[in-house]
């Protein structure tokens, strides 16, 4: 069955759980499945997960989405991968795993980004395209080398996220264009390893993987994967990329002037672009359509915000998750817009665009009598949007910007908070009818075995469902917030420096 109606398997490690997609060539989705991952943060701004937790989730995952397709494993055509950006796994040279991986929101190398910094700012954006920050793999290492150093030296292997988790499907050692670039390790005008940002932190190149397209076939499942997983042995394995270059792309993002904000655990503005931008203020990666980039803005915190949110506030012990979620959107629903003054800032975990501080703190500001739960779960959908705008500014001052724009993430399933981005960033907004990353993941998967001729013929796949246009009564009302909320950022930044150092005080 497999030779005219193959399906196509995608996997995709989030922050908080890994998920497969199963799809058909159509792009119409199979089924799914998911299993959370657990973080840990042993001291403050740290994130950290353990590989090992990687390969359990998808070995259920698997399993599970498998048995709800009703389809046999010799149907799966071939599979494909995408995680988180900058997270890597380091191994020795018995092949254990050294530590536990760090994360991309993990802030603890903020001292080692301003070492850099000093050390060779222009420099490093010059090579790289991007500027250096405590998301990026280049500022940990040089805290590991710096805090860990017997671990540092016993590096054998360094992975990204997702290449770890499918060495354990095939045995090999590689990474993609897109993920490489991510490290800041990579000279982004020949897509080879540099030299000269390695030396600047000591790594030793050897330890980096050989780079080949998002798309190539690397391998096959192997028989210990098989039984494992409950895939067929010999199923081919396409590389596959970052969570977001595979979000964009399974979103349509294949064309100039559609652009894709995503709600996941961090949110994102993506623009395509014909080539690099690189700014102090923007991130720039390859993107999954040959000869282009895609160009971010991104804030740390959104559906990480939500949830946080849900579990500190809403949630009795025993609810279900998500219908709570559902009981604080129906609340929201019922605040008008601009939260009767009530404002947030998402710097739950610091901020990336367009501030870069990792000491900023999350506020909700202009509370009254008058506000009950539904009011500060608007205010935090609207807080998000604000800094969706914030990242949406620093695009358009570069020239850059869309009208219309895809949603990905979790938090696009809120027909509310969509609507509250459209008046916010005064775009239309589109809801895929899959807009996650295991489905772009999938799709690759498809450009890698020929069911689809090219990346853009597999985007033809994507189905929109749903679409926000911006209100004018109300985008007006949030022109006037903006402002507001930009002011309150400006004055709590420096309360937010001094109340680190007062925590960090106390931690001594």
């Amino acid at each position: 069955m497999a030779a005219s109606d193959p399906l196509l398997v995608g996997i995709d490690l989030g922050a908080g759980s890994l998920k497969i997609s199963i799809i058909k060539a159509d792009g119409s989705l199979v089924s799914e499945a998911s299993s959370p991952v657990a973080t840990s943060s042993p001291n403050p701004g740290w994130s950290e997960q353990n590989p090992d937790d990687w390969w359990l989730a998808a070995c259920d995952a698997l399993r599970r989405g498998l048995k709800a397709s009703g389809r046999p494993a010799s149907d799966i055509a071939a599979i494909s991968f995408s995680a988180g950006a900058h997270t890597q796994v380091l191994e020795d040279a018995d092949g254990h795993v050294i530590r536990p991986a760090i994360l991309w929101n993990d802030q603890r190398s903020r001292d080692e980004t301003q070492q850099l910094r000093d050390q060779a700012d222009a420099r490093i954006l010059e090579i790289g395209a991007n500027r250096a920050n405590p998301t990026w793999t280049l500022p940990q290492m040089l805290w590991l080398r710096n805090q860990e150093p017997e671990a540092f030296a016993r590096v054998k292997r360094l992975y990204l996220a997702k290449d770890w988790l499918r060495a354990q499907f095939t045995g090999t050692w590689e990474t993609d264009t897109i993920d490489a670039l991510g490290t800041l390790m990579l000279d982004a005008q020949t897509a080879e390893w540099s030299g000269e940002l390695c030396d600047m932190i000591g790594w030793p190149m050897a330890t980096l993987p050989p780079i080949v397209k998002p798309s190539t076939v690397i391998g096959k499942v192997t028989a210990r994967a098989a039984q494992a997983t409950g895939l067929a042995e010999g199923t081919p394995v396409v590389c596959g990329t970052s969570d977001t270059a595979a979000e964009t792309f399974g979103a349509g993002m294949v064309r100039e002037g559609i652009g894709v904000v995503k709600l996941a655990t961090a949110a994102t503005v993506n623009v395509l672009s014909p080539k690099a931008r690189p700014d102090f203020s923007l991130i720039n990666y390859y993107h999954v359509v040959p000869d282009h980039w895609y160009v971010i803005a991104a804030t740390n915190s959104c559906a990480s915000a939500h949830k946080w949110l849900r579990d500190t506030f809403f949630r009795r012990e025993g609810e279900d998750g998500s219908a709570v979620f559902d009981a604080m959107d129906t609340r929201a629903a019922k605040v008008r817009p601009g939260s009767e003054g009530l404002f947030f800032h998402p710097y739950l975990n610091g901020e990336r665009s367009p501030y870069w501080d990792p000491l900023l703190r999350a506020d909700f500001v202009g509370a009254g009598f008058n506000h009950g739960g539904g009011h500060f779960v608007r205010a935090l959908y609207e807080g998000v949007a604000y800094s969706l705008r914030d990242c949406l500014d620093v695009m358009k001052s570069k020239g850059l910007g869309f009208t219309t724009a895809r949603l990905t993430g979790g938090g696009a399933r809120s027909a509310l908070w969509r609507q509250i981005v459209a008046d916010v960033l005064n775009i239309t907004v589109e809801l895929p009818a899959v807009a996650d990353a295991s489905f772009g993941a999938a799709l690759l998967a498809g450009v890698g075995i020929g069911v689809f001729k090219d990346e853009q013929h597999a985007a033809e796949m994507v189905q929109i469902v749903s679409r926000a246009t911006p209100d004018p009564a109300r985008a007006a009302i949030y022109d006037q917030g903006f402002p507001i909320y930009r002011d309150i950022q400006k004055a709590l930044a420096p309360i937010n420096h001094r109340i680190h150092g007062f925590v960090a005080a106390q931690n001594k």
